[in-house]
């Protein structure tokens, strides 16, 4: 079974919320999922990112892919500097 790392759609309509899920790569975007690994709300100021590092790693080197959307998010993390 191919897992990947990716995000799954929440909320209202013009108001998006995301769970980061572990989910089986052949299922459609909100389908059934392994693990929730962390959330992502890109309507807060600064939008914010709340992810469980330990699981993620652990998926990781268990050898789950991450989604394109996915990638961007974790770069911009990594490039976000608070004062």
């Amino acid at each position: 079974m191919a897992i990947t790392l990716r995000l799954l759609r929440l909320g209202k309509k013009n108001t998006p919320a995301y769970r980061i899920v572990a989910i089986d790569k052949r299922k459609k975007r909100n389908g059934t999922y392994v693990d929730v690994v962390g959330f992502y709300n890109p309507l807060s100021n600064p939008p914010a990112l709340d992810l469980d590092q330990k699981k993620v790693e652990g998926w990781m080197n268990k050898g789950a892919l991450v989604s394109e959307g996915l990638r961007k998010l974790l770069k911009y993390r990594r490039n976000f500097k608070r004062d």
